[in-house]
């Protein structure tokens, strides 16, 4: 396996990719990885490419415009459109290279991922299969719900006082993108930082920042409205442990997809297994590769 440097253009956006190729002549297929909010190509993305490539698909882990070594602009800000925009140039990518055949693309969405990668799939055709592994299913109803309609008011009063002062300053106000303390934080809590706030997860390319208007995005993308829409074959790997995204909304998610769709149900005790425990990665991918070698 050898991981080739490439760039490409995303909306004028020059966008970093790393391109993880499998040995020669052993190509399945191809996959373009999406990964968690404030994630960079050397984090979850780039480990789950390098595991598709050593089974023989060709993997491209990138940063999307505004993160990590990809241009745009506010830096680390949370850009919902933009990222489904992104994952649409790197498909477009893939498919012009020669030794893919465009044919054999899949995307595979990792956390807030997920949401991207269904949205892309739901409008573009060259999209053949999905996989979302501890995806997010976020939708504002059930943001709203869970943390109370007080708290929620009182959060976007928050995020309207945050873009009142940047339209008077002309300055971006930035929290961190991780707080084991809990809020402000794009993640706030013990487990996020347990994977971002240590070695364990620490890059150079990544930064322990994020817009504080990322968070707005965040908290209202909306799945449900193009889960219906999907004609692709999805699967879906959730832990059976995670308490950030419960298991009963990867359920609900798989039962509002239409067919083809399979649910894998693996056995960790959180969130951040499926990030880089091979004792559960290993497992999911190997899922989304036999997935993938029976639908594209």
């Amino acid at each position: 396996m050898q991981i080739e440097k490439i760039e490409f253009l995303g909306d004028g956006y020059r966008l970093a990719g790393d391109l993880h190729l499998p040995e020669s002549g052993t190509a399945r297929g191809a996959v373009v990885l999406t990964g968690p909010f404030s994630g960079v190509k050397e984090q979850v993305t780039g480990y789950y490419a390098e595991r598709f490539a050593q089974r023989g698909y060709i993997a491209l882990a990138f940063d999307h415009r505004n993160w990590g070594d990809s241009e745009g602009e506010q830096r680390q800000h949370e850009d919902a459109t933009a990222k489904v925009a992104d994952l649409r140039a790197a498909v477009g990518y893939l498919a012009a290279r020669p030794e893919v055949d465009p044919e054999k693309i899949a995307v595979c969405g990792v956390c807030l991922g997920g949401i991207y990668s269904v949205q892309l799939a739901a409008f573009d055709p060259r999209v053949k299969a999905v996989a979302l592994v501890a995806a997010a299913y976020n939708n504002p109803k059930l943001i709203h719900d869970r943390f109370g309609a007080d708290n929620f008011a009182a959060l976007m009063g928050q995020f309207a006082q945050i873009a009142q002062r940047q339209a008077e300053s002309g300055e971006v106000e930035y929290w961190p993108a991780v707080n084991p303390e809990g809020m402000p934080a794009g993640n706030p809590g013990p487990e996020p930082y347990a994977y971002y706030g240590t070695e364990r997860g620490a890059r150079p390319g990544w930064e322990n920042r994020c817009t504080a208007l990322s968070v707005l995005q965040e908290l209202t993308l909306d799945v449900d409205a193009y889960l219906p829409l999907l004609t692709t074959p999805l699967l879906i790997v959730h832990g059976r442990g995670d308490q950030a995204i419960p298991l009963t909304d990867a359920e609900a998610a798989f039962a509002a997809a239409p067919e083809p769709k399979e649910l894998v149900v693996l056995d960790t005790s959180n969130h951040i297994d499926l990030y880089d425990d091979d004792t559960y990665v290993v497992p999911a991918v190997e899922r989304a590769v036999d997935f993938f070698d029976r639908s594209l």
